[in-house]
């Protein structure tokens, strides 16, 4: 068999993993198929095998990559610290220059994910007819892949035109630069006007730069790396000229992408340090908002419960800081979740080319939060929120809410103000 003339992985960073499988526990697809090559070591091992030249580029090792999330519980339970996600990243980068795709697959990463998603005006407009669907509940009648699209999307967008500069109330602590995003931008502006408002309350002055780009999480989930390169120095460029104390985020797979934008770059690239600088003032919204400036009244809305997004907890080892404000609003009516870091199947863009498995993901995570008796679910990320409601609402479960953290505690503290 001759070698693939090409390689893609970082030698010694992909010879980390030593194969001792206390990953596989943490694996979502793994927990659901008990195939060993969907699993992280067996993935791992199918991409060495590739670049080796022992493994053709071929549907079987491909399928298990695709099918893998992205969602980075294994590097949470690596004793190695074997950095899966970007051994994943670049192998998907070699294989979509190398491999042809169905044309719905073709259609779904090359315009949907590569020309529509990261720009919230063609977004915007791409959405207008499935949210016209949806209100009139004619998704039914789609073929699935677009009625999965469909059923995921919230029954109408709140696109807000944020303020370039928002004022701190009181003591002023600083001055954050806002990420507004694409998916957010688009679906969630309520969601964007309370995180300012939050933000303010907490003592920051926030600034919301409008030649800022989409993050590239997209991008880079897809393999597509030239691209989500260009939206790292884009956002670089644009948060250091603003000059801000850090940048805020309130959407668990930006900001994962963005603190790791130096894995893009080859360290002799001169952007590879100031990615590094830049990574070094990324914050998620629960790093920063200041417990003492918040008051809540007693909650009366029944049991609450918290999900991991996975790039929030896995990616980013952000995990007590969320669940502290959550349980300040909701005391004792706050319930843990039973596999509230297993990932829920939303994945970026995987719940609309990894049909089956996320659907079974979806079911699984539903079936958590039922039997908690919760009435709230509290999570970090619009993909996150979009897929549990979904499910929630297949499932018979219509009566929970599934809620942004920031528009949980803009419900139970800024209540009187907004």
């Amino acid at each position: 068999m001759s070698a693939i003339p090409a390689r893609f992985l970082d030698e010694r960073k992909s010879m980390a993993c030593v194969h001792c499988g206390l990953c596989l526990g943490s694996c979502p697809t793994y927990l659901e198929t008990g195939n060993e090559n969907d699993s992280p070591r067996g993935r791992i091992h199918l991409m060495r095998a590739v670049q080796d030249g022992r493994m053709e580029l071929a549907d079987e090792p491909i399928r298990h990559l695709d099918t893998c999330l992205g969602c980075r519980a294994c590097e949470t339970a690596c004793p190695s610290g074997v950095a899966y996600g970007e051994l994943l990243e670049h192998t998907r980068h070699f294989i979509e220059g190398r491999h042809t795709r169905s044309w719905p697959e073709r259609w779904l990463r090359d315009v949907l994910i590569e020309r529509v998603f990261p720009y919230p005006e063609r977004m915007d407009l791409a959405l207008r007819p499935a949210q016209w669907l949806r209100a009139a509940g004619m998704e039914k009648w789609l073929p699935e892949r677009a009625r999965t699209m469909v059923e995921l999307l919230p029954k109408q967008s709140s696109w807000r035109t944020l303020p370039a500069f928002s004022p701190a109330e009181g003591e002023v602590k600083g001055t954050l630069g806002m990420l507004s995003g694409c998916v957010m931008q688009v679906l969630f502006g309520d969601t964007h006007q309370h995180t300012i408002r939050l933000l303010n309350r907490s003592g920051w002055n926030v600034v919301v730069p409008p030649a800022q780009s989409c993050c590239g999480a997209l991008h880079s989930h897809a393999g597509k790396l030239e691209l989500a390169r260009d939206s790292a120095r884009r956002n670089i460029e644009v948060f250091e000229q603003a000059r801000v104390d850090a940048v805020v985020v309130n959407a668990a797979g930006c900001g994962s992408a963005m603190k790791g934008y130096a894995s893009l770059f080859e360290e002799r690239d001169e952007w590879c340090e100031r990615a590094r600088r830049f990574a070094s003032k990324v914050r998620d919204l629960s790093e920063v908002l200041d417990f003492t400036r918040f008051v809540a009244g007693p909650w009366r809305r029944g049991k609450v419960t918290f999900h991991d997004a996975c790039h929030l907890a896995h990616a980013q080892g952000i995990t007590r800081q969320p669940r502290q404000w959550v349980r300040k609003v909701a005391g004792e009516h706050y319930v843990e979740l039973p596999e509230a870091e297993v990932c829920c199947g939303s994945a970026g863009s995987y719940n609309l080319t990894e049909l089956e498995m996320a659907a079974r993901l979806q079911r699984r995570k539903v079936e958590k939060i039922g039997a908690t008796g919760a009435l709230t679910v509290v999570t970090s990320n619009p993909g996150c929120q979009m897929q549990i409601e979904a499910g929630l609402r297949n499932m018979g479960y219509p009566q929970v809410r599934v809620m942004h953290l920031a528009d949980f505690l803009a419900e139970a503290v800024l209540a009187a103000d907004l």
